[in-house]
């Protein structure tokens, strides 16, 4: 098994004519060290199998394929998709048989199939978010994941109530799954090479919340619209009028005067379940 260095990732793009765009989020790991320490640091077992979004030219599928894993690869750009089977013979032929490639766009084709239970990717900065909720919610299969993304969407994920950088991505991942950050990545092990830091996020995906998932991301939604505003004033929308959510918010035992980013995921879901009392009542 040979992982891909600097060299490695240069030759490769230059054979497939591949220059990295800024509008696919393009800045692939060139560093055989860092994909080893993702592995690491996503503490799977022999049984997962990983499904990867935006391999690249697939220096952290050689790295997943080396520790003997199953590997569902998602990638968007088509020459990449084309190449990547041919790179994995080229520099792990024993591993081959044990990569699937896909294709296509990770928010809109079928991946459920494939039954991934590991989530390790490192994802272009401008998709992390919608990506990693979207596979959440569409791949009931999922048990784990870790994620390289930038080092603020990094924050962002893992932030907690009360934090300056809590707000929607932070609420909607706790619902689906417990996480934390796992490392930070420096620019140079990249090409080409980002201006901002990266960063590890390690999730477990938790057992299901009793509570409406679509209805307590519409308060989550509404909370945060208008950050600044009481939870009054900004789920007035949501609940029929000022009034209307006071009462829904002392039910669910939450001060009307606090603000979104002060509350809890389970806090949320019980607003949530109040107007579905309120309209089973009713």
């Amino acid at each position: 098994m040979t992982l891909l260095g600097p060299a490695d990732v240069r030759q490769l793009a230059e054979e497939l004519g591949i220059r990295p765009t800024k509008q696919l989020g393009q800045n692939f790991v060139h560093d055989p060290n860092t994909v080893r320490r993702i592995v690491r640091a996503a503490e799977l077992s022999a049984d997962d199998v990983v499904l990867e979004v935006g391999p690249g030219l697939g220096s952290l599928t050689l790295a997943l394929l080396d520790a003997g894993l199953e590997v569902c690869a998602v990638e968007i750009d088509p020459p990449l998709a084309a190449a990547l089977p041919q790179t994995v013979r080229r520099y792990s032929p024993e591993h081959a048989d044990r990569l699937t490639v896909v294709a296509g766009d990770a928010l809109k084709v079928p991946l459920a199939e494939h039954k991934p239970t590991a989530l390790v990717a490192n994802l272009p900065y401008n998709i992390a978010v919608p990506v990693v909720l979207h596979l959440l919610a569409t791949v009931p299969t999922l048990r784990r994941g870790l994620v390289m993304v930038q080092k603020e969407v990094a924050d962002r994920l893992t932030a907690g109530p009360g934090s300056r950088v809590y707000g929607v991505p932070s609420v909607k991942l706790a619902w689906y799954a417990t996480a934390r950050q796992a490392g930070r990545v420096p620019p140079s092990v990249f090409w080409p090479v980002p201006n901002v830091e990266s960063g590890l996020v390690a999730f477990d995906v938790q057992t299901p919340k009793n509570s409406d998932k679509r209805e307590t991301f519409g308060v989550v939604d509404a909370a945060f619209a208008q950050r600044r505003k009481t939870l009054r004033a900004a789920l007035a929308g949501w609940a029929g009028g000022p009034q209307e959510a006071e009462r829904a918010l002392r039910a669910a035992g939450v001060d009307p005067g606090l603000r979104g980013e002060q509350l809890t995921v389970e806090d949320f879901t019980r607003i949530a379940s109040q107007r579905r009392r309120a309209e089973a009542s009713g």
